[in-house]
C-alpha cells in the first residue's frame, strides 16, 4: 500500500517536479550504485578467503558506506547550487573528498594485500570509490576542473598499480575503466542537472507570462472601470450641486435632479458588473446624444456634426468611449463655454474632433493622464491614433482617427456583446438636462467649474 501511495504521488506531481525527481533519483541511484559495487567486490570468495586482515575489509565496506552518505548530501546541494541556489559548504566538500581519498586508499591496500590478479573485477573496484564524489562535485566546478580533477585520480591509481609491478594490460584495464567510468558518471551529472536546468528556466518563464497575463488584465480593468466611471461619477457630481442649489431655492425641481442621482448610480452599478464580466461595448450615437445633454446641462454650448451611420460596431465602439472621455474632462475642467464634436469619414478611416475653448484657462502645459493614456490602447488595438493639445486661442483639440473595417483584437478587454444599458448611461443626463430650467443651467456649470479644477487628463477641457 505505501508504494502505491507513493507511485500515486509521483504522478499526480506536475512535469517539472516529475522530471527533478527523475533527475535526483537518477543520480543517487547511480551513486549508491558504486557504493553497493565495492562493497560486493570487497567480500567476494577470492577477498573474503585471502590472506587480507578482515579489519581492512571492513574498514573498506564501512568507508564506502561513509562515502556513499557524504557524497548524496554533496550531490543534492550541487545540484541545488547548479539551478541558482546557495552554495555548497566548503566543509561538506572537503569532507567527501577526504572521505573518497580515504575510501580509495584503503581499496588500493586491500587489492595490494590480496593481489590484483586475484580479485575480480579489480578495475571496477578501483573505479567505484571515485563515482560517488564525482556525481555532486563535477555540478560545483567548470568543466575544466572537473577534467584536471579526474586527470589527477587516473595517474594516482594508474601510478600505484604500475608501482605494485602489474603487467601492462592491468595498467591499461584501468585507463579504460576511468575513462568509461567515472569520467562517463560525471559527463552524465553534468547534462542531466543542465537539462534540468532548463527545465526550471523555461517553468520560470512560464510563470513570468503568467504574471505579466494578470498585470495586463488589471491594467484593462483598471482603464475600463476609469473610462466608465469617470464621466458618471463627475455627472453624478454635477447633479448632486445643482439639486442642492435648487434645493436651497425651494425650487420644487431638486427631487428630480436627485432622482437622476440615484438613476445614474443605478446605472454605475450595472456598468461596473458589465466591466467586471468583461463584456462591455459602447454605441457613438448614444454617447454623442449624452454627451450634448451632459454638456448642455453644465452651461457649456454643445454642437454635434456628422454621423455614426455605416460606421462598423467596434469603430463606434472606440469612437464612442473616446466622446465620454473627452465629454468627462470638459465637464471636470469647467472653463469652456463652447464645445464642438464633429464626426467624419474618408476612404480609409473615420475621424472624431472634440474641440473645446477651455484651454485658456489651465495652468502649466498639456499633459497626458491615465484616461487619454488607455484611450490610446485601446484605438492602437485597432490600429487607430489619438492626438490631444492645444489649437490655439485658448482652444483644446482631441482629434481620434480608426480605420474603416477594423476589428477588434482579443487584447481589447472592454468589447463585448450585449450590455447597452451602459452605454446608455451617457444620455442619461441629457433625457432630463431641462428639469433644472434654462435659468439654472448657468449655475450648474458654475458649480461644476468649482468641483472639478484639477481632472486626470491635464488641460483637456
Amino acid at each position: 500500500m505505501a508504494a502505491l501511495t507513493w507511485i500515486r504521488g509521483v504522478r499526480g506531481r506536475g512535469g517539472l517536479a516529475q522530471l527533478d525527481l527523475y533527475t535526483r533519483g537518477s543520480l543517487y541511484f547511480l551513486l549508491w550504485l558504486a557504493v553497493a559495487v565495492q562493497v560486493a567486490l570487497s567480500v567476494t570468495r577470492p577477498v573474503r578467503h585471502s590472506d587480507a586482515p578482515f579489519a581492512l575489509i571492513t574498514a573498506s565496506c564501512l568507508l564506502a558506506v561513509a562515502q556513499g552518505v557524504c557524497s548524496t548530501a554533496l550531490t543534492s546541494g550541487a545540484l541545488h547550487t547548479y539551478l541558482g541556489g546557495a552554495a555548497v559548504p566548503r566543509r561538506l566538500i572537503a569532507a567527501a573528498a577526504a572521505l573518497m581519498a580515504a575510501d580509495l586508499a584503503a581499496v588500493l591496500a586491500l587489492t595490494s594485500a590480496v593481489g590484483l590478479a586475484e580479485v575480480p573485477g579489480v578495475t571496477v573496484l578501483l573505479c567505484a570509490p571515485v563515482v560517488p564524489f564525482t556525481l555532486g562535485h563535477c555540478l560545483i566546478v567548470r568543466r575544466r576542473t572537473t577534467v584536471i580533477v579526474q586527470l589527477a585520480l587516473l595517474v594516482a591509481v594508474c601510478g600505484t598499480v604500475a608501482l605494485l609491478g602489474t603487467a601492462g594490460a592491468l595498467i591499461l584495464a584501468c585507463l579504460i575503466s576511468f575513462t568509461c567510468g567515472p569520467a562517463w558518471f560525471a559527463c552524465a551529472s553534468r547534462c542531466s542537472a543542465w537539462y534540468l536546468g532548463v527545465m526550471w528556466k523555461l517553468q520560470q518563464a512560464q510563470d513570468v507570462q503568467a504574471q505579466l497575463a494578470v498585470a495586463e488584465e488589471r491594467l484593462r480593468f483598471g482603464r475600463d472601470l476609469h473610462d466608465v466611471m469617470g464621466r458618471n461619477l463627475a455627472v453624478i457630481a454635477l447633479k448632486s450641486e445643482l439639486a442642492v442649489s435648487l434645493a436651497r431655492r425651494g425650487r420644487p425641481e431638486a427631487v428630480a435632479q436627485m432622482e437622476e442621482v440615484q438613476r445614474l448610480a443605478q446605472e454605475s452599478q450595472r456598468e461596473v458588473r458589465a466591466v467586471v464580466r468583461g463584456y462591455r461595448d459602447t454605441d457613438l450615437r448614444v454617447e454623442l446624444e449624452g454627451a450634448r445633454g451632459v454638456l448642455e446641462a453644465a452651461g457649456i454650448t454643445c454642437e454635434v456634426t456628422g454621423s455614426a451611420d455605416g460606421l462598423t460596431g467596434d469603430v463606434q465602439s472606440a469612437l464612442g468611449w473616446v466622446v465620454r472621455e473627452a465629454a468627462t474632462n470638459v465637464l471636470r475642467h469647467g472653463d469652456a463655454r463652447r464645445c464642438a464634436i464633429d464626426v467624419s469619414r474618408s476612404a480609409s478611416d473615420a475621424r472624431l474632433t472634440v474641440d473645446n475653448n477651455g484651454a485658456a484657462g489651465a495652468a502649466g502645459p498639456a499633459a497626458t493622464g491615465s484616461g487619454l493614456a488607455g484611450l490610446r490602447e485601446r484605438l492602437a488595438v485597432l490600429g487607430g491614433t489619438l492626438v490631444a493639445g492645444r489649437a490655439g486661442d485658448g482652444r483644446f483639440r482631441l482629434t481620434a482617427e480608426v480605420p474603416l473595417g477594423a476589428v477588434r483584437g482579443g487584447a481589447d478587454g472592454a468589447g463585448g456583446a450585449d450590455d447597452a444599458g451602459g452605454a446608455d448611461g451617457a444620455g442619461v443626463a441629457g433625457g432630463t438636462s431641462g428639469a433644472g430650467g434654462a435659468g439654472d443651467a448657468g449655475g450648474a456649470g458654475a458649480t461644476a467649474g468649482a468641483g472639478g479644477a484639477a481632472w486626470g487628463d491635464g488641460v483637456l477641457a
